[in-house]
């Protein structure tokens, strides 16, 4: 029974290892240049053709055709330590080797929709795109479509096979790419503005991480091998009881071993969402806006690939091989043998959260501007993922334990919540040609500090941008922002059971059981844009 408790645990903490959370942090990074250097505060005063996106009432401003040429490049480092908390010990077993040591070096990875990942390990992201709008000289509609990255998370950890990082993410890209998105706005009156657009995204999902699941259950089972199993494997008593000896040396169980590598790849190439949007300006000094952006119960689609290492597989086999493991297995619903692979396809649905931002602008004389936002997005919605396999999934088998009945279906609980933002913008215009921007965004993060892990590295981080405008001529302007985003956080040993919790039937995935874990997050940003009327 107890070695069925133990694999049990292993397989259902392998499963919730594998999805981290967008949250807070990944929203808006990449989308619009003028934004960002607003610090996203721009509802009350969308940013021309990225007003499809921050309120696309704003498209209803432009005269004419235009043409919007963008281009980002996103550099994110992550870190964490770890150091063993106040009287560690799992099972018995106190020499972790991930005691005392740090994570290492950190790259981008990038998806390609239609071709997969090329392999590259990128020291930035380069996110390029192109957006038009067309308006008749005197009619109250303007048409517009764009393309860019509504969502980012990226992250490759592959340089040192020993960081202590691979077992919550070797590597990590999440992203969802809007390729293109009709849009309409329509101007109402002087002072007030509509619209509506369609963005249409490819999202993509892709984890590849290593597991090990130190925890008080499995300590102690490693703990009594190691008294009733010779060195060498093998005990004619145990033969006839329930084979704990049976997988020979390969097969002794230790909380610190490293016990299989699991890697996801799902892709959404046609994900629609709407995004409804109003403005209203009264006056020059004065303007409010509201955008609403619908969610979506995004279905993803693609496969997986379960990598066991001997110490489970051997560890099972001598299960078989005794006289009573069988019958008990068979009993409880148990796998006759883990396979060293196991693949195939698989689907999940992964809510894309509903958004809601109102703004307002504020321009007290003509050159300098002023703008307040305040953001909700719905990361409640998150409070379980749901995947689904195309085939009974040995590992997910023995989960029978805990009351999963079908090994090819998982719910994992997230647990996430919903937050409010605030953001702010300055705007100077020295001279009728020159605007210079300066934004700060304060981000509360959606993962509550029990649920924060190394996949999902997303505290409370502080975002702050500086930008320039500057008009070549008439009809043709470029915009350049810089920003720089970073956090950190403190988690003690036992406290996020997503991470670090050590107890005795932990199945939710707590690689670094008993640690405590210091960590840290910056994300360097550069964008360029090129805006060109007709």
């Amino acid at each position: 029974m107890m070695r069925r408790l133990l694999i049990a645990s292993a397989v259902a903490g392998t499963l919730s290892a594998c999805w981290p959370a967008y949250a807070a942090l990944t929203e808006n990074l990449t989308t619009s240049v003028v934004a960002m250097a607003m610090g996203n505060a721009v509802t009350a005063d969308p940013p021309g053709i990225a007003s499809i996106h921050f309120n696309p009432a704003g498209l209803a401003r432009l005269e004419g055709d235009s043409e919007s040429i963008h281009n980002f490049v996103a550099s994110i480092r992550t870190s964490a330590s770890f150091k063993p908390g106040e009287g560690f010990d799992v099972g018995g077993w106190r020499d972790d080797p991930l005691s005392n040591t740090s994570t290492g070096p950190v790259r981008q990875i990038m998806y390609v929709p239609g071709y997969g990942m090329p392999g590259w390990r990128l020291p930035a992201v380069a996110v390029p795109g192109i957006g038009m709008s067309w308006n008749t000289p005197g009619s109250p509609w303007t048409f517009a479509t764009d393309s860019y990255m509504a969502q980012a998370m990226s992250l490759d950890r592959t340089t040192d096979p020993n960081d202590p990082g691979q077992y919550q993410g070797r590597q990590e890209q999440i992203q969802r790419l809007v390729y293109a998105a009709p849009s309409v706005g329509y101007k109402y009156s002087d002072t007030l503005r509509f619209g509506v657009s369609v963005p249409i995204a490819h999202a993509a999902f892709v984890v590849d991480t290593n597991m090990r699941f130190p925890n008080e259950l499995l300590g102690v089972f490693g703990q009594l091998q190691k008294g009733w199993c010779p060195e060498e494997g093998g005990n004619i008593i145990d033969v006839f009881g329930f084979g704990v000896c049976g997988g020979g040396k390969d097969g002794m169980v230790s909380p610190f071993k490293k016990a299989a590598n699991m890697r996801l790849e799902l892709t959404a190439p046609f994900d629609p969402t709407i995004n409804f949007g109003v403005l209203w300006e009264p006056s020059p000094m004065f303007a409010l806006g509201a955008v609403y952006q619908g969610g979506s119960k995004t279905h993803y689609t693609g496969n997986y690939v379960f990598t066991t290492e001997p110490m489970l597989r051997n560890f099972v086999r001598g299960m078989n091989a005794s006289l009573l493991g069988p019958i008990a297995g068979a009993v409880l619903g148990f796998p006759s043998s883990i396979p060293a692979v196991q693949k195939g396809n698989m689907s999940a649905t992964i809510p894309f959260p509903a958004h809601l931002q109102v703004g307002v602008k504020l321009k007290p004389v003509k050159y300098i501007q002023l703008n307040v936002d305040a953001s909700y997005a719905r990361w409640s919605d998150w409070d379980a993922l749901r995947f689904q396999f195309d085939q009974s999934v040995k590992l997910l088998e023995v989960a029978r334990l805990y009351g999963i009945p079908d090994s090819g279906k998982l719910v994992i609980p997230r647990g996430y919540k919903s937050v409010i933002n605030f953001a702010y913008g300055l705007q100077l215009q020295p001279i009728e040609r020159l605007t210079i921007r300066l934004g700060y965004e304060p981000r509360k993060t959606s993962i509550p500090a029990d649920k924060i892990d190394l996949l999902a590295p997303l505290p409370d981080t502080k975002l702050r941008s500086a930008g320039i405008g500057f008009k070549l001529d008439k009809n043709t302007d470029i915009n350049v922002t810089g920003s720089y985003l970073t956090g950190k956080y403190y988690t003690p040993a036992n406290t996020s059971c997503n991470m670090n919790c050590n107890t005795f039937l932990n199945i939710i995935y707590n690689p670094y059981a008993g640690q405590d874990v210091r960590g840290d997050i910056h994300v360097r940003y550069f964008g360029f844009e090129l805006n060109k009327r007709f």
